[in-house]
């Protein structure tokens, strides 16, 4: 992993357009390949970014970013304040708890407690920002990301909505809708997630555990 801070302004050039103005920014190249632009705001998602596979041509004062569908990212550098990298090594991911684990893994057996005509892709589904729990397809063919989890509050919607916005960027699965599975979903996590049109699942797990979908509630 590469860690420099600088003085930059980004342009992404590809579907659409996007123009980050000159201030001091992080940029992040991990060695996946990814390259993101992060403010000192905003919590862990980047203002912009550009995932793999995709080439990083550099020069001193401007780096551009391609990928294999040929959108770029273009960073002006205008002064260079830190520049580190650093060898993490092999990550061993995110161990859930029992019982979100287990809803997960019955859930992908009995996909159409989902939705009518669910049927599943893969768990586990890698992405550049870490796993989709289910990637399914549904009655029309269409791709579906599954964010399962045992309390839906804010922050799983979020981790849903990256994975949307990142997964769209791919014309092999573009549309991908969202659907947000969990034994209790908070009033405010249903709202945002109704507002990025995301679905929500209440799943009643001793029912699903008994093979009994219509003891799933559909909202």
């Amino acid at each position: 992993m590469r860690l420099v801070i600088a003085r930059c302004q980004v342009d992404y050039i590809g579907r659409l357009t996007a123009h980050l103005p000159m201030a001091p920014r992080l940029l992040l190249v991990k060695a996946d390949g990814s390259v993101s632009v992060h403010a000192d705001d905003r919590a862990y998602k980047p203002l912009n970014w550009m995932s793999p596979p995709c080439t990083l041509a550099e020069q001193p004062d401007r780096w551009t970013v391609t990928n294999k569908a040929g959108e770029q990212l273009v960073i002006e550098i205008d002064e260079v304040q830190h520049d580190s990298s650093h060898q993490l090594g092999a990550d061993p991911g995110l161990v859930k708890d029992g019982v979100e684990a287990h809803l997960q893994a019955l859930l992908a057996e009995h996909t159409t407690t989902l939705g009518q005509g669910f049927t599943l892709v893969r768990r586990e589904y890698p992405t550049a920002i870490g796993p989709v729990d289910l990637l399914c397809r549904d009655a029309a063919g269409l791709t579906v990301a599954v964010e399962v989890k045992r309390r839906g509050e804010i922050d799983g919607v979020e981790q849903l909505s990256r994975y949307l916005e990142l997964l769209n960027r791919d014309p092999g699965l573009a549309p991908v809708s969202g659907v947000f599975a969990a034994q209790q979903i908070k009033p405010q996590a249903r709202t945002l997630a109704a507002d990025r049109g995301i679905r929500c699942v209440t799943v009643d797990y001793d029912g699903l555990r008994g093979a009994d979908s219509d003891e799933l509630r559909l909202f």
